[in-house]
């Protein structure tokens, strides 16, 4: 288990977040600029110095004000990723991981050289220097020296920051390896949702440097506090789901979702994996009916169970769909005219299109 608890005042700003998370697993810390991620994780380190902090990792203490208990920082076992790789420019790419490896202060090595560069893909860039490498290949290299270290926990400091599109798209599945081959702890800093939507297996959601939710991603997708800051063309539901069947001649999956089942476009996923999925809000459509002659193949049995006035004169339904819940958005005339309150059945309508670029293979539960 991962417990915070930090503190610091500084130049009319307040940090005061507390929050707790499962371990191993990647704990985003998600928000606007600005809101105090960044802080919390270099109070963390021990790169910051707080006026108030408890850090505690695994049942290990390393901060504890009230206590007195203030692990130096190279004492720590922490891998630090910063948005830029720092990566010493009079080395090679093995010299880089080599110096990782030097700077472990772990009893034992547990995450050897060779696992690292297959981890990471790295095989053909040892021999490289840095500045022969692109900004994606430098955040992996620098990922490779902080494993390395042997940490007992990672920090990343929106890694993918610096990177194109392309770049970041190109990183994005070795930190998923990561997430699912290595027991260590990650904490991910972001202000980019769909980074969180394919990493995240816990998020703290912060806002003007306070925690004001926290939870799976499932259950933070629902959160007002979210809306308010991903806007309202990026709200909808995450769901996961198991795999049932698979389409590889077109890149569909079909998911078990609630008591019902969702066909959706992802690929490299078998059946009896995880796949999480976010439902915006704008793609679902609502039905009092049983549809019929509909090009949507994705129909989920469900029951209302709240309506909200949302932004523009718009309302959004929560529909349960035997467990899960998602969202729909729909005109205040939709609302009226179909009845839609708590506790009325309909048929949630989801085109298998819209789920592609939204749908993620996760690790096993």
């Amino acid at each position: 288990m991962l417990k915070v608890r930090v503190v610091k005042k500084r130049d009319g700003f307040t940090l005061d977040a507390t929050f707790e998370a499962p371990t191993p697993g990647v704990v985003a810390l998600f928000g606007r600029s600005g809101c105090g991620k960044t802080t919390t994780i270099n109070i963390m380190s021990g790169l910051l110095e707080a006026d108030e902090a408890r850090v505690e990792v695994d049942g290990h203490v390393l901060a504890d004000t009230a206590a007195g208990i203030s692990v130096p920082p190279e004492q720590r076992r922490i891998g630090y990723v910063f948005q830029d790789g720092r990566l010493f420019p009079h080395m090679s790419v093995l010299g880089n991981l080599r110096y990782g490896l030097k700077r472990t202060r772990a009893p034992k090595q547990t995450i050897g050289l060779e696992q690292i560069v297959a981890l990471l893909g790295l095989e053909n860039l040892l021999r490289r220097q840095p500045f022969q490498l692109s900004g994606g290949e430098r955040q992996r290299v620098s990922l490779g020296r902080a494993l390395l270290s042997q940490p007992g926990m990672l920090l990343l400091d929106e890694p993918l920051a610096a990177l194109d599109t392309a770049r970041r798209e190109e990183v994005l599945p070795y930190l998923e390896r990561l997430r699912d081959n290595l027991s260590i702890p990650m904490v991910y800093v972001s202000h980019q949702f769909d980074e969180v939507l394919q990493l995240a297996t816990h998020v703290v959601l912060m806002d003007a440097g306070r925690v004001v939710a926290q939870g799976s991603l499932s259950e933070i997708s629902l959160v007002p506090q979210l809306r308010a800051i991903v806007g309202p063309d990026s709200v909808g539901a995450v769901v996961d789901g198991v795999v049932t069947g698979v389409d590889a001649s077109c890149g569909m999956a079909e998911l078990r979702v609630g008591t019902g089942s969702l066909n959706v476009s992802v690929s490299g996923v078998i059946a009896g994996e995880h796949v999480r999925v976010q439902l915006l809000a704008r793609d679902i459509i609502l039905a009092v009916e049983a549809p019929r002659g509909l090009s949507v193949r994705n129909e989920l049995r469900g029951v209302v169970a709240a309506v909200v006035k949302d932004e523009d004169e718009a309302m959004l339904v929560t529909v349960d769909v035997g467990g899960a819940q998602v969202l729909s958005r729909v005109t205040r005339n939709a609302v009226g005219s179909l009845g839609l309150q708590a506790g009325v059945a309909v048929w949630v309508l989801v085109k298998a299109v819209s789920t592609r670029g939204h749908a993620f293979r996760v690790s096993g539960r």
